[in-house]
């Protein structure tokens, strides 16, 4: 288990590397976009491309940085639900839904999107609108995506069974409650006293 241990942390490190240094290109989408919107407003001037672009690097950051967003645990789920339950079945549920819904999941959307994007590929596909860029690299990004958040999914199932082993602790257990869960606890015991 200590090898495996190993494994996820050099795949939490790359993962949180990338979207570290892909989190930036929100910046570069946004004054894209403003520059954009600048030009067309003042010399009539627009491009395909560069809307594209935006649309693109929207893309990255959606996609390859999901796995990002899987390690620091700031995934979709009920959190309200999900703080009420106990450890042990928070990461049973955990471990069920990486590996029977999260893995399965990946895999299949890896198995459809390389044939998608290697045809795209092949006919150096270009965008429909005059002056577009190429669709095929925008494609690939599925095929990325998707290839890091099942590294990603492989190292949160190894943390999971770790956890619930003992071998470590749970890194999303913090002493302090959040605001959002402190909130949560407050609507909960005033709807306990409103019902007694």
């Amino acid at each position: 288990m200590h090898s495996l241990l190993k494994l996820s942390r050099a795949i939490d490190a790359v993962n949180r590397w990338i979207g570290r240094t892909l989190s930036w290109l929100v910046l570069v989408a946004v004054l894209i976009s403003a520059t954009n919107a600048v030009v067309r407003k003042l010399f009539g001037i627009s491009s395909n491309s560069w809307l594209e672009l935006q649309w693109v690097l929207f893309s990255v950051i959606f996609l390859v940085c999901a796995s990002w967003t899987l390690l620091d645990n700031e995934h979709i789920r009920i959190d309200i639900v999900n703080n009420l339950l106990p450890t042990r079945l928070r990461s049973t549920i955990d471990v069920i839904g990486h590996a029977f819904f999260l893995l399965p999941f990946t895999i299949v959307m890896l198995v459809t999107s390389l044939p998608f994007f290697l045809a795209s590929y092949r006919i150096h596909e270009q965008s429909g609108n005059a002056g577009g860029l190429p669709q095929w690299p925008a494609k690939s990004l599925i095929f990325i995506g998707f290839a890091f958040l099942l590294t990603q999914a492989v190292s949160e199932l190894i943390k999971r069974i770790a956890i619930m082993r003992g071998l470590i602790p749970d890194p999303h257990v913090t002493a302090a409650h959040s605001a959002a869960e402190a909130e949560a606890e407050r609507v909960l015991s005033v709807l306990k006293s409103e019902t007694e």
